[in-house]
């Protein structure tokens, strides 16, 4: 492809060198880069490409993308200065790969929890209709059917146009995809087509990276912001702020509510611990969820459905035969008549509508055991939050190790119970080990009692130490009830 050819939407402040040249490959990962590429300099988090520059040259990279000034200029290489690498990046790939999304009907489901759910939803949602879709998830990938193996919510500019390539190759008509904030402020989605933007709430994750809240909130609303007047915009308004992610969206704006009046609008009728009985603007429904965390999701899911044109008799059929993500509300049933429910909830907010979910299904009649922990080097003012809330809404909680990455795991539990006065503490265990924590859980419950395993969800892994050892939290469990 020609170098010009590829430039067309970036905003290049300078050329240097030749620009008429043929590329073979582009990369932001200068390990990667081949004789004739282009290398595009990102400015990340942790790690500044421009100091990989050389790296990339040695390789035979023949274009520098960059928006800092390098050190001492090459002759024969071409060296191209952006406003923003990162935006650059998204653009370029879109280009290099043929504008896949503008070839698909590319639906992004954003905010704190439900992205995963929601999204996946959608997916299953559009194959039962009969179309082919993809979907790009926190679990994993999907190219009508056939799974990738997913690394991140979101992806690179590089691996997400390459993905939505492959569902173009493929035949699919729709694509889901969750969108994170880092992925909103890093640009990763730069250069994409939406057709629709989903928003599901927002609640305390990742002030590690966005260091306050408004901040967070901000990248959540650039996603929006960003949409073009073809596209809809789904929003929750029963989360306060649902309403300003509309705010200055040239989309069409659409409502969904479960309290108030709204485009879509549901009520619940029934609970148990096998689904949920509701109503969908007026359409009795019985679902195989359980949670009212849970409806917001099939509004939504609904909602884009309708959106996207599609009947909805159809719609919800399809609704009520649709099964819960894997590791999310993952009930596993004990020989002794007692209940584990596996479920990805890491954040403060997710926790309590797991727990107040599980709370309104039994009504009293049983008791309530939580296996939580916190992951390392993240968020740390959620830790003492989580231990409240855990605390608060069980019976009996065991503080354990997650993801304890490059932090020691005794060291994320302690900052969790400082969370704790010494009432709380009571009730409370400190079990590093999670296998012994799931363990002595199902020792302490008896007949009626619900275990819930909390934070790790479908992972199959536990990272120390950057190595991730083999551990399915569902596993375990099916181990100790010899299922």
């Amino acid at each position: 492809m020609k170098l010009l050819d590829l430039l067309k939407h970036v905003d290049v402040v300078d050329i240097k060198g030749e620009d008429n040249i043929d590329v073979t490959g582009i990369f932001t990962d200068s390990r990667k880069a081949v004789e004739g590429s282009a290398f595009i300099a990102l400015k990340g988090v942790q790690v500044d490409g421009h100091q990989y520059v050389s790296n990339a040259l040695d390789l035979g990279a023949k274009i520098v993308v960059h928006q800092e000034g390098i050190d001492t200029a090459k002759a024969g290489i071409t060296y191209i200065k952006v406003k923003d690498s990162a935006d650059a990046a998204g653009k370029i790939a879109t280009h290099w790969y043929g504008d896949p999304s503008s070839k698909l009907k590319l639906v992004g489901v954003t905010g704190t929890n439900g992205k995963t759910t929601t999204a996946t939803l959608l997916y299953e949602m559009f194959r039962k209709l009969g179309y082919k879709a993809g979907l790009l998830s926190t679990v994993a990938n999907y190219v009508d059917g056939k799974e990738y193996h997913a690394t991140h919510t979101t992806p690179d500019p590089l691996s997400l146009n390459e993905m939505l390539a492959k569902m173009v190759d493929a035949g699919c008509g729709y694509a889901f995809m969750e969108v994170s904030s880092h992925a909103i402020h890093q640009k990763r989605i730069s250069g994409l087509k939406f057709e629709g933007g989903i928003f599901t709430n927002l609640t305390q994750d990742h002030l590690d990276y966005h260091k306050t809240m408004e901040e967070y909130l901000k990248a959540k609303k650039m996603f929006f912001d960003n949409l073009p007047e073809t596209a809809f915009a789904l929003t929750n308004i029963d989360d306060k702020n649902g309403p300003v992610m509309l705010q200055n969206t040239k989309a069409k704006k659409q409502t969904y509510s479960v309290r108030t009046l709204a485009g879509f609008k549901a009520r619940i009728r029934e609970k148990h611990f096998d689904g949920t009985a509701i109503e969908i603007n007026g359409k009795e429904l019985q679902t195989q969820f359980v949670g009212i965390f849970n409806v917001y999701n099939l509004l939504a899911v609904y909602g884009a459905t309708i959106l996207l044109g599609q009947d909805s008799d159809k719609a919800m059929l399809i609704l009520s035969t649709l099964k819960p993500v894997s590791g999310r509300f993952e009930t596993i049933r004990s020989p002794e008549d007692f209940t584990a429910i596996v479920d990805y909830a890491h954040t403060p907010d997710a926790l309590t509508n797991v727990l107040e979910a599980i709370h309104e299904v039994l009504g009293g009649k049983g008791r309530v055991i939580t296996v939580v922990g916190c992951g390392g080097n993240r968020d740390k003012t959620k830790r003492p939050i989580m231990a409240r809330e855990a605390v608060r809404l069980s019976d009996q909680v065991i503080l354990t190790s997650d993801n304890p990455r490059y932090e020691e795991p005794q060291a994320i539990i302690n900052d969790m119970a400082d969370g704790l006065n010494s009432q709380q503490m009571k009730k409370t265990l400190l079990i590093t080990e999670r296998e012994q924590a799931i363990k002595t859980a199902c020792t302490l419950a008896k007949a009626g009692d619900v275990i819930l395993i909390a934070g790790k969800g479908h992972e199959d892994y536990q990272d120390v130490k950057g190595v991730k050892h083999h551990f399915d939290d569902r596993e375990v469990v099916r181990n100790i009830f010899n299922l």
